[in-house]
């Protein structure tokens, strides 16, 4: 799988979400990002260790304890990924806004024609 392709796999569960969401607003410890969780400890630190893989979180040692810090960059990649695939559907409204456009202005011109 390629670095996208890791990233939106790390994404694509509601859980790794909402601990990205969690750090975006600071580092936390692992003790942090499992207590508003239902999940064991073993299934929080799988989750961290995906988020680590695809390089979207960094853990580090402070201590005795793990601290988790996101790494923005790692998300700003599927944004970009994201928007050129915006750019293309706004283009491809344009164009079908100036075919609309056009099949109304003779639609109108027919019907004085006719009218």
């Amino acid at each position: 799988m390629d670095k996208l392709g890791t990233t939106f796999a790390a994404l694509s569960d509601p859980t790794r979400r909402a601990m990205i969401e969690r750090l975006s607003h600071g580092p936390a410890s692992v003790h942090g990002l499992t207590e508003p969780f239902a999940l064991s400890q073993q299934m929080i630190s799988k989750h961290i260790a995906y988020l680590v893989r695809a390089r979207i979180v960094i853990k580090t040692k402070r201590g005795r304890e793990s601290v988790c810090t996101l790494r923005p960059e790692a998300i700003k990649t599927v944004s970009d990924w994201a928007i050129s695939y915006r750019r293309f559907w706004e283009e491809s409204f344009d164009k079908l806004d100036v075919v609309v456009n056009q099949m109304k202005k003779e639609e109108a011109s027919d019907g004085r024609k006719h009218g």
